[in-house]
């Protein structure tokens, strides 16, 4: 399973802006809306503020940082606002006048993330009001609107796990690099600090996701410059992706840490119930992320994917095959412990103990796979059914969780605030992670059961009529002459038993709440003891039983209707197919009832049609029905009987759940 938009509502909430030196929570905020009130409503600076005491300049200086990191949250995204025109103050009219109302603006955003961003920035005084392809609009506390020129955008991507974003502040003439991406990725570059890695992680393991934000002052000749490279870039024909990359890549150095953002992503509703019947129906579940370590593993604890007496074993980052080697060795000394190992690390230990790792991994109750890009999804998911042969599962709600979702024996894609794609590329599709369970524990168990009922039952009445001709055969000295012939044959096949043995599909051995009450009957079905060689053999013996008792019947009882033999031997036939649905039903259904019904219907009725096959006179005698009343009791009593003192001495497991 993914995590974000899976286990996750996907429903990003602001909860924590880290300075370095100051954090501030969801209890602080009027704080921060103090400092940039102040920061846009101050007189320019004057001599007078030049020689402060030392409190103030501290005041001043944490006052410009919040409000320079404040201002990059709200310039550094790929948001635009959308004015809805739910009456007359909401006109195209009124936003081109700049007449930006806050009740009919919603933000449209890729990301949860951002938009989460942008609406923390709105409740603090910062607005973004405007937005298009060359600009950007933000409104200040006092109702100025600040414009800003989007000179370049680099978009997020899952390799790049960053975003960053040229702008132009047309009242000054300042030229602004603003980027935000993953702590792995923007440690490398911004400058040299000691507080980023620590606080990364403190803010990680309360469950929070994180984004840094750093900024870079460009002059006019600086933009001009890497302009003119990058666009030289874009007209390349050979290895364009790899020169664009590369020149932005010069452009992303030695940059200015503003802040760290902490957005919260909560649980969806029954995550955790879910996640323990599926453990209870003997399903091993892997978490995949692309979210760093500690909030993975936060998670993994909040929804109960870890079980609150078992331990984490969070594998240690390796780099190369001594240190995977040492690594792999301390965790086998470990029992009944969930495994949290990190994209990078297993990398490495797939590369030189592929094997050895899949082994001890499936050995684990839960891992958790943290930092995974979406081809080491889909390769993980291939891994496991390389190494161990059992059928995986692979549920997301987001694009970097098609390639997963597609390498899986059964894809389900949640229909989440990301789009479409993982519902499109899967074989399911539900709107919750909690559906999943009624999905597996109902459907899946159904569909198993009737499936498995249905196909043997179809080679039951196949092989039945296989016998009788054989048999029919035997007795004329193998002569090439037919049992049955013309319409005997289509009918038998269609409107005669076709309807009660295609409603086996309805059949249920138990009810849909006892099935998701007891999922450790889902657990049952890997014994595989509704589908095997046994149950084929036992198919194959019944249906040679009842085609030579229906045969011999006919042709030993009655030699002196020899004429009849046809009638009697066919008439049972249908009667037994009959009996042996009701034989096989759990659970009546009254679609089942018709079926039956109307297939015994349609035979009686086509009787007074069937001349040239039978002998109408002989078939509304008495002799006919207690002869053919004696071949069917005879077929099918021996049947019911077994499976009667079976049902007394050796109940199914789920027969205790419905008496």
């Amino acid at each position: 399973t993914d995590k974000t938009g899976t286990l996750t509502q996907n429903e990003m909430v602001f909860r924590r802006l880290h300075l370095g030196t100051v954090s501030y929570g969801m209890d602080s905020m009027d704080e921060v809306q103090s400092h940039i009130f102040s920061a846009y409503t101050q007189p320019p600076v004057s001599s007078q503020d030049k020689a402060p005491s030392a409190a103030p300049k501290i005041r001043k200086t944490v006052s410009v940082r919040v409000h320079e990191a404040v201002k990059a949250i709200a310039l550094c995204h790929n948001v635009t606002p959308v004015y809805e025109s739910h009456g007359p103050e909401c006109t195209d009219q009124a936003e081109a006048e700049q007449n930006y109302e806050d009740a009919c603006r919603i933000y449209q955003a890729a990301s949860p993330d951002e938009v989460a961003l942008v609406q923390w920035t709105e409740s603090i005084g910062l607005t973004l009001v405007g937005r298009d392809q060359s600009s950007m609009q933000l409104r200040t506390p006092g109702g100025q609107i600040l414009n800003f020129s989007i000179l370049q955008v680099f978009p997020f991507t899952y390799e790049s796990k960053r975003m960053g974003i040229i702008v132009k502040d047309e009242s000054t003439g300042e030229v602004t690099f603003y980027m935000k991406g993953a702590d792995v990725v923007m440690m490398g570059i911004v400058q040299y600090n000691d507080w980023l890695e620590e606080e990364c992680g403190n803010m990680a393991r309360e469950g929070l996701r994180v984004l840094v934000v750093a900024k870079k002052s460009l002059t006019e000749e600086q933009y001009q410059d890497f302009e003119n490279r990058y666009n030289q870039a874009k007209l390349s024909v050979h290895d364009r992706s790899l020169k664009v990359a590369t020149v932005i890549e010069s452009l992303e150095m030695e940059m200015e840490l503003l802040c760290l953002t902490g957005v919260e992503d909560q649980l969806q509703a029954d995550v955790r119930p879910t996640l323990e019947m599926l453990r209870n129906a003997g399903i091993k579940i892997w978490m995949l992320t692309g979210d760093k370590l500690e909030t993975a593993t936060c998670i993994a604890k909040s929804s109960h994917l870890v079980s609150r007496n078992q331990d984490v074993h969070i594998f240690r980052p390796v780099t190369n095959r001594g240190e995977a080697h040492l690594e792999l060795n301390a965790f086998r000394r470990k029992h009944d412990c969930t495994l949290v190992i990190s994209g990078d690390s297993l990398e490495v230990c797939l590369k030189y103990y592929e094997h050895e790792f899949v082994e001890l991994a499936c050995q684990c109750p839960a891992v958790v796979c943290c930092r995974c890009s979406p081809t080491q999804k889909a390769q993980i998911v291939k891994l496991l059914q390389q190494h161990t042969g059992k059928r995986t599962c692979a549920i997301g709600d987001g694009g970097n969780d098609v390639s997963m979702i597609q390498a899986a024996d059964c894809g389900i894609g949640i229909v989440g605030k990301e789009g479409k794609q993982a519902s499109l590329a899967a074989d399911f599709s539900i709107t919750q992670f909690k559906h999943i369970g009624r999905l597996l524990m109902v459907h899946g168990r159904n569909s198993y059961k009737r499936s498995a009922a249905l196909g043997q039952f179809v080679i039951h009445r196949g092989l039945i009529i296989s016998t009788m001709q054989a048999v029919f055969s035997s007795v004329f000295y193998f002569a090439s002459v037919p049992l049955y012939q013309g319409f005997l044959m289509v009918g038998y096949a269609t409107i005669y038993t076709m309807f009660p043995v295609f409603s086996l599909v309805l059949d249920q051995d138990v009810k849909p709440e006892t099935a998701i009450l007891y999922p450790e009957l889902y657990k049952d079905l890997t014994k595989g003891r509704s589908l095997s060689f046994k149950t084929f053999l036992i198919w194959v013996l019944i249906s040679v039983y009842q085609g030579g008792i229906l045969m011999y019947g006919g042709l030993l009882l009655f030699e002196s209707e020899f004429v009849h033999v046809v009638a009697i031997s066919f008439t049972a036939l249908i009667f037994t197919e009959l009996l042996m649905v009701a034989l096989t039903v759990r659970t009546w259904h009254w679609l089942m009832v018709v079926a039956e019904f109307l297939s015994l219907g349609c035979y009686v009725a086509s009787l007074a049609f069937l001349n040239e096959y039978f002998d109408v006179t002989f078939i509304i005698t008495v002799t006919f029905l207690w002869k053919v009343s004696a071949i069917t009791l005879v077929s099918c009593l021996p049947l019911y009987i077994l499976k009667y003192l079976k049902r007394k001495f050796s109940p199914p497991s789920y027969s205790k759940l419905t008496s």
